[in-house]
């Protein structure tokens, strides 16, 4: 299990055992607490190649809307910068897309001038 993904192996201990340093353990005590885990444990889960259940999902998707929205309030959030990753992207699997180029204008005026650059004066 600690092969396969380390971090949900350790988030199952904390969050059903409270276990936070397993190497403070049995090596065969960690194992039968984490057989022990319940079937819908992240990496019981992650070894049956079951995808995340609905309601983490719909969780996930609550907290990605909360911290969007205060870091759009933010001084980041008004510059484009440091955007909070997705918790659900994380879950589903789905690589960030890194080079998206946003940009940003002041004015109606400014984002016209730029798209008649860009489109040189094509529409």
């Amino acid at each position: 299990m600690l092969n396969l993904d380390k971090d949900a192996l350790l988030c199952d201990l904390a969050e059903t055992y409270h276990i936070y340093d397993y190497k403070s353990l049995p090596c065969k005590m960690v194992a039968t607490f984490s057989c022990g885990l319940r079937a819908d444990s992240r990496i019981k889960m992650k070894i049956a190649g079951i995808e995340p259940i609905p309601e983490t999902i719909l969780m996930a998707a609550i907290a990605d809307g909360t911290r969007t929205t205060a870091w759009l309030q933010s001084k980041d959030g008004t510059t484009g910068e440091n955007r909070p990753k997705s918790l659900l992207a994380m879950m589903m699997g789905e690589e960030p897309r890194e080079n998206k180029d946003i940009r940003t204008f002041a004015s109606g005026e400014e984002f016209d001038r730029e798209w008649q650059k860009l489109t040189r004066g094509e529409e």
